[in-house]
């Protein structure tokens, strides 16, 4: 690794810091905490229903986090809880019309925030695979 690869890293990482902080900082505006928010979304994404296990896999959480994270959510009027129609044994995770309105909002601030991020981690990734120490495994 050369020094300019060290500089690149450490620039990489201070840019996805800064949008970590400019996400922590747009979900407290809304009033909601980030992992809120990541909850939010991955529901979203998910096309709307996860159960919780499924949440806490997409949040590298454990399953009592996620279900103490979805009784918060459920307190804001953001979440509710159903049965699974094909088994009732599970229980499915929904965002409510105000948890996807809030959502919509965040990921479109998100979204106009990455648009600028993009550009920067962009030029900072094509430096370190243009390295030519990058191209193998750096040996220690």
């Amino acid at each position: 690794m050369t020094q300019t690869d060290f500089e690149t890293l450490a620039a990489f990482r201070q840019t996805l810091a800064r949008f970590l902080g400019f996400s922590e900082a747009a979900a407290a505006a809304q009033g909601l905490t980030p992992t809120q928010y990541q909850a939010l979304l991955a529901l979203k994404g998910s096309g709307g229903a996860l159960s919780i296990g499924e949440l806490a896999e997409r949040l590298h959480v454990h399953h009592h986090s996620a279900v103490g994270l979805v009784d918060r959510l459920e307190a804001l009027g953001l979440a509710r809880r159903a049965l699974d129609a094909a088994d009732g044994r599970r229980v499915r995770v929904t965002p409510t019309a105000k948890g996807e309105r809030r959502v919509a909002q965040l990921a479109a601030i998100h979204r106009d925030e990455l648009q600028t991020t993009a550009k920067t981690l962009g030029g900072l990734l094509r430096k370190l695979v243009a390295s030519p120490r990058s191209r193998g495994r750096a040996k220690v």
